[in-house]
């Protein structure tokens, strides 16, 4: 659409092989931004979705595969290679997330690091790496935070406090890069269930306690994440909650 505002712009999207991070990309790549797909081990995932993109437009969507463990270097890479294809960065959407429990007396430092590196540290590294060119573009920073991020999940300690810190990393980043740069963040609820085994018990408590008493889709954070994109010049250092209401009840 000639009159599209996205039509050519370069996201760059972490853990976007699949989930929620393939529900953004599927979103972007549908208003004509070109992509750069982040994966680590989803690769079979990561190049069907490129594939099924390509089918629409042609060498518009690439593959990068890494660690985001790996830490400034992995993330300056990330940036390079976004610009090396496709000369240019409009949006960074930090989603990719380790998710597992870390009960309290059981943690190890790996785990620590593992958790906090994927879901805070890189995010960091990833933001300033990104900097410079975003400034040239007039871009933004989506951060994919988590309900939990305000409220703590019992059994999941080190992912709330990594997510918490994803939050004010976001208000950080947007009073540090206005005028120039948008930073907002999204914090889901229930949305996907974890992949790991939830019994329907479990499943049907949680939505009960949500005001609208049924989880959500990833296509709820996907329009989210295209009206901060692209409609929201306005707002900066955000938390918007995807959670049909849940973040209210808590």
């Amino acid at each position: 659409m000639p009159d599209n505002p996205l039509e050519g712009k370069v996201a760059l999207i972490t853990g976007g092989a699949h989930r929620i991070g393939a529900a953004v990309a599927r979103m972007l790549h549908a208003q004509g931004m070109k992509l750069v797909i982040h994966y680590h081990t989803s690769e079979k995932a990561a190049h069907a979705l490129q594939e099924e993109l390509h089918q629409n437009r042609p060498e518009s969507v690439m593959l990068v595969r890494g660690d985001l463990n790996n830490g400034e270097r992995q993330a300056r890479n990330l940036v390079f290679e976004t610009v090396e294809s496709f000369d240019r960065l409009d949006v960074l959407i930090n989603n990719a997330s380790r998710f597992y429990p870390t009960p309290v007396g059981e943690v190890t430092e790996s785990q620590w690091d593992d958790i906090v590196g994927t879901n805070l540290k890189a995010p960091y590294f990833l933001a300033q790496a990104a900097v410079p060119h975003l400034r040239k573009t007039g871009g933004c920073i989506v951060n994919i935070a988590d309900i939990y991020g305000d409220r703590p999940l019992i059994g999941y300690l080190i992912y709330s406090v990594a997510k918490a810190g994803v939050i004010m990393l976001t208000k950080s980043l947007a009073r540090e890069l206005g005028p120039e740069i948008r930073v907002n963040a999204i914090a889901p609820g229930v949305i996907l269930w974890p992949e790991s085994d939830l019994d329907e018990m479990s499943k049907q408590r949680i939505i009960s306690r949500t005001p609208l008493k049924r989880s959500g889709d990833p296509d709820d954070v996907a329009r989210t994440a295209l009206f901060l994109i692209r409609d929201a010049g306005f707002i900066t250092g955000q938390v918007l909650a995807v959670d049909g209401g849940r973040w209210v009840v808590m």
